[in-house]
């Protein structure tokens, strides 16, 4: 189950480079931005609770397709790079065993506890 689940990560933060293509941006704008999303991380600086809720909006996937949605159907280029973005990010942190937080800690997440 664990490769299937990580096939379909992948799978998704390739959905996300395509989506990055079909824009106008040059393509080093990809490695450049793609850890950008990490930076929802500030809110653990305050406390857990914070951080988790923060963390877990800029790492939800929801948000991602709802912003390459919104930013093609507006015209809104910028909306659909942060949706390309958030989408393959958070694939790729899915792939690598970073998931959801759960409140408690930064180490306990959906996908389980982090080394």
């Amino acid at each position: 189950m664990k490769t299937l689940i990580k096939l379909e990560e992948l799978a998704e933060f390739i959905l996300g480079l395509f989506f990055f293509s079909v824009l106008s941006y040059k393509w080093w704008w990809f490695p450049v931005l793609l850890f950008v999303p990490d930076l929802s991380m500030i809110g653990y600086l305050v406390n857990p609770k914070l951080g988790a809720v923060v963390y877990n909006f800029f790492h939800h996937k929801a948000l991602a397709i709802l912003s390459i949605i919104f930013g093609y159907v507006l015209i809104n280029n910028p909306l659909s790079l942060a949706g390309a973005i958030l989408l393959s990010h958070s694939a790729m942190d899915r792939f690598f065993g970073f998931g959801l937080k759960y409140s408690d800690s930064f180490k306990n997440t959906h996908l389980g506890k982090l080394k």
